[in-house]
């Protein structure tokens, strides 16, 4: 098991109290708008964090596609990446959900890898330890199902995106600070840049080709796939994550490396936020839950549109976790 923290204490095992339990997983149909009828939906409150309407919806039939929004420097809307060359690996084939033309993707309409796959052996967990939130994953969804990978020939998906990677079991033991500070804007790298409270590791938002990795890569029903290591992970917050938080409100999901949470923020028409209602780095401050408590923090807000959970760094990040 690899330890990861900004110091080298020991490990303490008081627990963390979770926000929220994810047990639903739907399609991705209506995630500007309320779940879809017949989702298992969590009734957790939403706290005294409502927000007001955001500036506009994104229709989940024509999102903006991400390729080519990449910067050397922090810009609304763009992922400022670490990398600027990448191996073109990813997806073989353009699916038809995608119009070039239009640089535009629909995500009714896109391929779900096959299967429906449940892990008894995940386990995710969060302690404090000190000044730190320790958290405890082995990298399989606590509560969701995962599709079957490699992908097969026979799956419809392969046409498009022959993954021929398997999931793996990754133990990983990661310190953040409970409660991070601004820095200046820094970039993000590949590989996994949060942990969501699934157990799941969050990857930035392009795939090896630097293309928009939600709306090219072939992912199962609940938007997760693995890659070359076997890690699975989310390229964005996913549809079955989106479908079991409440209608309304801000919903703590998962935590950057630099320490700052994820949330998902609905508003009072239970819409996510665009680009245009979040900062350079995919974020804001406001009123949210945090460390048990009502505070205006910063925090990353998940979008419907690319780069979907954080554009950059605004605290210092720990080092991308491996995993044994």
């Amino acid at each position: 098991m690899l330890l990861i923290s900004s110091a080298g204490r020991r490990v303490g095992t008081a627990l963390f109290g979770s926000v929220l339990l994810i047990s639903a997983c739907s399609p991705v149909q209506q995630n500007s708008a309320p779940p879809p009828s017949g989702s298992t939906v969590s009734t957790a409150p939403a706290g005294n964090n409502a927000v007001p309407a955001w500036s506009g919806v994104i229709d989940p039939k024509s999102i903006p596609l991400g390729d080519g929004k990449l910067s050397t420097a922090p810009v609304n809307g763009s992922l400022f990446s670490c990398r600027t060359k990448f191996n073109g690996g990813g997806a073989q084939v353009v699916g038809p959900w995608i119009d070039m033309e239009k640089k535009t993707w629909d995500s009714t309409a896109k391929v779900q890898v096959s299967g429906s796959n449940t892990w008894p052996q995940a386990r995710y967990s969060e302690a404090v330890d000190g000044d730190f939130r320790v958290l405890r994953t082995n990298n399989l969804p606590t509560e969701q199902v995962t599709g079957n990978f490699p992908v097969a020939k026979d799956d419809p998906a392969y046409q498009y995106d022959r993954n021929p990677n398997s999931i793996g079991e990754k133990s990983v033991e990661i310190k953040l600070s409970l409660n991070p500070a601004s820095t200046a804007a820094g970039c993000v790298d590949q590989g996994a840049i949060g942990i969501l409270k699934n157990g799941v590791f969050l990857f930035n938002a392009v795939d090896a080709s630097g293309r928009d990795a939600a709306a090219h890569e072939a992912q199962d029903k609940c938007d997760g796939h693995p890659e070359g290591s076997d890690s699975y992970h989310y390229h964005n917050i996913p549809s079955c994550l989106l479908a079991a938080a409440p209608l309304a409100g801000s919903t703590l999901v998962g935590f950057a490396l630099d320490g700052y949470g994820i949330y998902i923020e609905r508003d009072v028409n239970g819409h996510l936020p665009g680009n245009a209602d979040l900062d350079e780095c995919h974020g804001r401050t406001s009123t949210v839950t945090w460390n048990g408590k009502e505070q205006s923090i910063y925090h990353y807000s998940a979008t419907l549109e690319y780069p979907f959970v954080v554009g950059c760094y605004r605290g210092t990040p720990i080092p991308t976790p491996d995993a044994d």
